[in-house]
């Protein structure tokens, strides 16, 4: 099987994603600018969760660019990453709403976590699929981005849980490390 259907369908699920964390926000009461204070906390919370998404789609087409067959394995593996995905819009409203508290930072960190999992599993998946030999085995091998997101993760989990604000900056912080997206495959392609 090409990738074709399962690019469309995340592309899909992943638009339905961002939709619905904007339409959790909510217009502001009154006209000036103090009226927006209240809801930067969870502006804040949309945008940046808007970004992490935006790196998924941007890393996920980049990694079907170099997949050239689809099977079972790789199906029910792109699944999982749109399932932890999926939690994006609860645990970004739920965290903006309760800006700087101990269990919605660790929650939306917790979350950010699986969904990094989820995607270094189609990554091994893929390679173990595809063979050695193949083109994303290639150009996928384990980058210091990732580990320095799984370690920052699970830091700002921890952090949540003495300074929510702390772990909130690091999940902020490894959003903007991702937002140059990952190079090694227009790399390799070039």
């Amino acid at each position: 099987m090409t990738t074709s259907r399962l690019e469309a369908f995340s592309d899909g699920v992943l638009a339905i994603i961002i939709t619905i964390m904007v339409l959790d926000l909510k217009v502001p009461v009154g006209d000036g600018l103090l009226s927006l204070k209240p809801y930067i906390p969870k502006f804040l919370s949309y945008f940046f969760s808007f970004i992490y998404v935006g790196i998924y789609w941007n890393n996920h087409h980049h990694l079907f660019h170099t997949i050239k067959k689809v099977n079972g394995k790789i199906l029910w593996s792109n699944l999982h990453l749109l399932f932890w995905l999926s939690f994006l819009p609860v645990a970004t409203g739920w965290m903006g709403e309760n800006y700087n508290s101990t269990l919605p930072t660790a929650v939306y960190g917790f979350v950010l976590l699986m969904s990094s999992v989820a995607f270094m599993i189609i990554e091994k998946v893929a390679i173990k699929t595809e063979g050695k030999d193949s083109d994303i085995a290639k150009t996928v091998t384990s980058g210091s981005k990732e580990i320095i997101s799984t370690i920052g993760y699970i830091l700002g989990i921890l952090l949540a849980f003495i300074l929510p604000f702390l772990g909130i900056f690091i999940y902020y912080v490894i959003a903007l490390l991702w937002l140059v997206p990952d190079k090694r495959i227009e790399k390799y392609y070039n």
